[in-house]
């Protein structure tokens, strides 16, 4: 990767996540009105319309080629899309069945999971203080977010598949996009049907179980109809930004990038909603964001002997391709020799390049 390319790359890499933290803070504060102030708690059928919202989008954007429809193993797509919309469906599972306490722990646990699954299945190593970094942050969001943590039987098991499950999903959306050499948008398109039919199969079931409510019984004033529409529009942004942050970054960085969200979000709730703060929220957010310079910096740090190694093998590449005299020592085979191997599907360095 030239020097161009990579400034290039790092630009983008900065514009997915700051789309993601605008997107994400504003569709909360957005719900948060929703179902706070308006009374609409249907949490898991406003997703499966967020995703129907997404993918008609995608498709206006298809018909005037903004980008390029790219088909590939639709056995791979439906079982990521059935994946993800089962990971999203059983989160909030979670947070129905276990106190809010409980719950952030359970979002805390999906960071050390996808470490563990990338370590075990990938090859992929994560240095001490990557490690160390994540530990601090971790740290501040708990101190920050888990109040109580009250358990049971039904919420534990639903934590464990929801932690399991996304982390999966998350990996999946990463590789996927190497594997078949398809951009977010493509896999975003192709996937969000699945998604979308999933949710809104079991939404309404799941949304009955957990409020004890009816979410076609739910008298729709104009101003819920209003904040709805917000909601998905705004959640076009967000699931976009979603996987172009992990196809840019991984799914470690998406992670972290999504708990300083919620230490974002805290702040904004008591700045423009007046939630209730306290010195503990201010250290965790504190402590958090500590964490997350921290694993920028070593990120960073990390990532620039590779980018000088593979400018150098790349040149060296170049000059064997060019210099006749190390075509005459390899025999004349100079095409068998200098042309390029194919880059492997996983990269075990990406986290490196956040």
């Amino acid at each position: 990767m030239s020097e161009g390319q990579q400034q290039r790359f790092q630009l983008g890499t900065i514009g997915a996540l700051g789309l993601s933290v605008i997107s994400s803070v504003s569709i909360v504060i957005c719900n948060k009105a929703l179902i706070s102030n308006l009374g609409f708690t249907f949490a898991t059928t406003l997703t499966s319309w967020h995703l129907l919202v997404t993918f008609c989008s995608l498709h206006v954007a298809l018909w005037m080629k903004f980008f390029e429809h790219k088909p590939f193993d639709p056995r791979v797509v439906m079982g990521f899309g059935i994946l993800n919309g089962t990971s999203i469906g059983l989160l909030n599972l979670s947070l129905g069945f276990n106190s809010v306490g409980f719950y952030q722990m359970t979002k805390l646990a999906i960071i050390p999971c996808t470490v563990l699954l990338e370590t075990l299945f990938f090859s992929k190593q994560f240095s001490k203080k990557i490690r160390f970094s994540l530990s601090i942050l971790l740290l501040g969001v708990g101190i920050a977010t888990v109040t109580d943590l009250q358990l049971n039987v039904m919420g534990s098991v639903l934590s464990l598949l929801a932690v399991i499950t996304t982390c999966v999903a998350q990996i999946m959306t990463n590789t996927i996009q190497k594997k078949f050499k398809v951009s977010s948008t493509q896999l975003l398109y192709q996937s969000c049907p699945y998604q979308a039919l999933t949710l809104f199969i079991v939404g309404p079931f799941l949304d009955g179980l957990l409020t004890n409510k009816n979410v076609f019984a739910f008298k729709y004033t104009p101003q819920v109809l209003a904040f709805i529409v917000l909601s998905c529009l705004i959640s076009v942004s967000v699931n976009f930004s979603t996987f172009l942050v992990i196809g840019k970054t991984s799914p470690v960085t998406y992670q972290v990038l999504g708990h300083l969200k919620t230490c974002l979000v805290l702040a904004f709730g008591y700045v423009l909603l007046h939630d209730p703060f306290s010195w503990r929220n201010i250290l965790g957010i504190l402590v958090a964001v500590v964490g997350m310079v921290l694993y920028s910096y070593f990120c960073t740090r990390d990532a620039q002997p590779k980018a000088t190694e593979t400018s150098t093998q790349v040149s060296q590449a170049n000059e064997s391709e060019t210099d006749p005299l190390i075509s005459v020592e390899n025999g004349g085979n100079t095409l068998n020799e200098s042309s390029p191997q194919k880059a492997p599907v996983w990269s075990s360095d990406k986290d490196l390049h956040a």
